[in-house]
Order: C-alpha cells, then sequence, then structure tokens
C-alpha cells in the first residue's frame, strides 16, 4: 500500500480546511507557485508561524528572502489551533532547571515572556484584528494536582519574579468556567489568546510589506546542501546562502534528522453554534482561554462572535476521524453538559508536531541550514520567537538559537517506522491515567 501524503491525507491541495477560522479570515494573495530559477540571501520552507516570523525579520534586516509553502499561507497548524499564546516553555521550570540548570531555566523562562510580547506587538501592527485577549486558564481535573499547580504558582512569583499568574480555588475556577469538572489552577493574565488564522495572515502581509517573496503551492521535494544550497520544487529551482526548515507537522521525509525526534500528530476542534453573549459568558465567565490538566488536553475559549471554540481528541495515523465533531463533542459534553443540544456548526482537525520530552527541537543541520520546529501544542509564541531566532542566527547572533538548541530533543524509539505505534500505545496509557 502506498504511504499516504500527510500535505494531502485530510485536505485539498490549495484550499484550506472549513474551519470557523477559515470563514472569519481573509487570506492574503493568493501569492504564485514559483517557478524557473530563482536566487535569494535565505529560503524559507514553511509559511506558518515559524517561516513567516522568520521572513519577517530577515526581511527587516535587509535579506533577500524566499518562502516556499506547499499549500497556503497559515494552511497547517499556524491556522488552525486553539489560539493560546502561553508564557514558559512546554516543560515546567523545575524540570527544565534539572535537565539544565538555573540559569539556563530562566534565560528560556525570559525567552517565553518575549515570546508573547512579540504576539501582542505584532497583532497591534496588523490590521486583520487577530484581537489578542489577555488571560489563561490552567485548569486541574483531579483535586490531587491543584497542590502542585498551586506551587508552580508559588515559584514563579518568588523566585522569578512573575506576577502575571496566581493560583485558583475550587470556588474561584468554577465561578470563572461553568463547570463542575474543576477543582483548582491557576490564571495566568500574562499569557492571552488570538484568532490564529488572522495572526498567520498579518505575519504574511507584514513580511511581504518588508520585502519578502512568499510562493505557494510550491512544494520542496530536495534540498541540495551546499554554498548556495538548491530546493527544488516541481516547477522551480532556487539558489540560497541559507535555508531555513520550518515544516513542524508537515516536514515529511524531507530530512531524517528532524524526522527522528518530530513527530506529526492530529488534534480536532469544534465551533458551536452562536450562544448568545449571557450564554457564552456562564461558561467562560471573563473571556479567558482555558486549557486543563489532562495528558490528552482540552482547551477552549470563545470567539468573537459567541460560539465556544473547543479542542479535544487526538489521533496518530495520518487520517482524521470520518466524524470529527462527534470525537470532540463527547470531552466538550464532560465538561459542560449543559451543551447536549447545541449544534456543532464547524468541526476540523489539524497537524501539529511533538518531540519526546515536549521540547522545540532547534538544531543546525549543516552549517547553512537551521531547523526549528516540534513545538508540541505550544507554537503561538514560541514558533514567532523561533522565526526570530533563526533570523539572528542567520545575521551572525546565534547565542539565542544555539540555547534553544542546547535542550536535549531525543530521538523516538523505533525510528519513523516504529514511532506511531509506540506513541499510540503510550497516549492509551496516558489517557487511561487521565480517567483514574
Amino acid at each position: 500500500m502506498a504511504r499516504l501524503d500527510i500535505l494531502t491525507a485530510n485536505d485539498r491541495p490549495g484550499e484550506y480546511p472549513a474551519s470557523w477560522y477559515a470563514a472569519t479570515a481573509r487570506p492574503p494573495g493568493p501569492f504564485a507557485s514559483a517557478r524557473g530559477d530563482l536566487r535569494c540571501d535565505v529560503c524559507v520552507v514553511g509559511a506558518g508561524y515559524t517561516g513567516l516570523s522568520a521572513a519577517l525579520h530577515l526581511a527587516r534586516r535587509g535579506y533577500d528572502v524566499v518562502v516556499l509553502e506547499a499549500q497556503r499561507v497559515g494552511f497547517g497548524a499556524s491556522g488552525r489551533n486553539g489560539g493560546q499564546v502561553g508564557t514558559g516553555q512546554r516543560l515546567e521550570q523545575a524540570e527544565l532547571e534539572a535537565m539544565l540548570g538555573r540559569e539556563a531555566a530562566r534565560r528560556l523562562w525570559d525567552l517565553s515572556l518575549e515570546a508573547v510580547g512579540m504576539v501582542r506587538s505584532l497583532c497591534d501592527e496588523g490590521e486583520m484584528g487577530c484581537g489578542f485577549a489577555e488571560g489563561v486558564i490552567h485548569a486541574d481535573h483531579r483535586r490531587r494536582l491543584v497542590a502542585h499547580t498551586h506551587a508552580r504558582v508559588r515559584k514563579l512569583n518568588e523566585e522569578y519574579g512573575y506576577d502575571g499568574i496566581r493560583p485558583l480555588n475550587q470556588e474561584e475556577i468554577r465561578h470563572l468556567v461553568g463547570s463542575d469538572a474543576y477543582f483548582g489552577g491557576a490564571l495566568d493574565i500574562g499569557a492571552g489568546h488570538v484568532h490564529p488564522l488572522r495572526y498567520a495572515f498579518v505575519l504574511a502581509r507584514l513580511a511581504v510589506a518588508a520585502g519578502a517573496r512568499i510562493f505557494e503551492t510550491s512544494r520542496v521535494v530536495r534540498i541540495e546542501g551546499a554554498s548556495p544550497a538548491r530546493l527544488h520544487t516541481e516547477t522551480a529551482t532556487v539558489r540560497a546562502e541559507h535555508v531555513l526548515l520550518a515544516c513542524n507537522g508537515y516536514l515529511g521525509g524531507l530530512d531524517g534528522q528532524v524526522a527522528a525526534r518530530v513527530m506529526p500528530i492530529n488534534n480536532f476542534i469544534v465551533a458551536t453554534e452562536p450562544l448568545g453573549a449571557a450564554a457564552a459568558r456562564a461558561l467562560i465567565r471573563d473571556n479567558r482561554a482555558v486549557a486543563d490538566s489532562r495528558f490528552v488536553i482540552n482547551y477552549f475559549r470563545l470567539s468573537e462572535d459567541n460560539r465556544l471554540l473547543f479542542g479535544g481528541g487526538e489521533s496518530y495515523g495520518y487520517r482524521f476521524p470520518r466524524d470529527i465533531a462527534a470525537v470532540v463533542r463527547r470531552p466538550m459534553l464532560q465538561i459542560f453538559p449543559q451543551l447536549r443540544s447545541t449544534r456543532i456548526d464547524y468541526a476540523w482537525g489539524g497537524t501539529l508536531a511533538i518531540t519526546m520530552n515536549r521540547m522545540p527541537h532547534f538544531a543546525r543541520l549543516r552549517g547553512n541550514i537551521l531547523s526549528a520546529s516540534g513545538y508540541s501544542g505550544h507554537g503561538v509564541a514560541l514558533a514567532t520567537l523561533g522565526g526570530r531566532l533563526m533570523a539572528e542566527a542567520v545575521a551572525g547572533q546565534a547565542e539565542r538559537f544555539d540555547l534553544m538548541a542546547s535542550v536535549p530533543t531525543p530521538r523516538f524509539p523505533g525510528g519513523m517506522l516504529m514511532r506511531r505505534p509506540l506513541l499510540a500505545l503510550a497516549m492509551l496509557w496516558y489517557s487511561l491515567r487521565d480517567r483514574l
């Protein structure tokens, strides 16, 4: 049986999925496909947050930048995710301190705050209304987890000087979130949420305004590493002094070193019918985003037209389930049983990328080829930052890129052939643990 192509297994070439995001965003372009022989200083592969941020920051430094996107700008996880812009890295600070030492962990924390600030300021630059809204609630679904969350908050308050986060007890969280499913947690007012596809379109428009050249439906099929490198699509050859891989879950087999450490998985979101302002605020009182403590995480927020946008469920094959709405409705009703008769207007899936330890994988693959990916569900902020750090490295200021690259990201056991079945077994165990 022929292996499925992750770029087309669930989507039509050149078309955005039928999501609430796509229905409420105006795309730039469309941009032409790359054709003929092209030259540039830097060629970026992938027009998601990482690639568009890299292109923007490089173009503003005066570099001639070409972006090659296999589908459309913001087509992948960048235009389909939950929109949460979180502080911190994917691992907690205590874990990072044990892994890397206190100084490096502090620098990673500071980078994460910079990343959130970048998203906020770039949203302000755009004219698309991606609407940065403040506040993310971490919601503990088991009583025994609350003490750990509160200890994490104290650590950030006392050791990191971060006063944007505070603990929530059971009464407080049930006041903020209209559900009996949670026993406490934390409110991080320094974090936030955005319309993710509009945000991707803002990055694209800003990059083009700065001088970057974006080509859509221009899939890179081969890279010849040299100086200059040669990137081949079906209709073009691009010669570039530097290559930046920004493919995340859609890398495929383009680079085996990255694929050994970064694996695509699928996640799913629904948008309910408009609920009305009062009913929507009864679910989430102050327009915060919410992410809970399950390993197979539930995450949700309100849309500008008072829908509930609810994400939940994962799959590890290439294909999305036939009935995404049914897959997501189950965890949604566990949290909000009052929505049992509510209509689902949109249901969509997307492919993100994870690493073994959930920290992003930054790598210098060869002297002039860099890669950043594997954000493990924390990518709105960190991918935007990743693009800036790659741009700095190209410009000869690689210290911060190298800090991210120093974080170990182990290879998946069994290589590309066995990583999916092994992960599926692991995730079955964690999903069972979530129920205990």
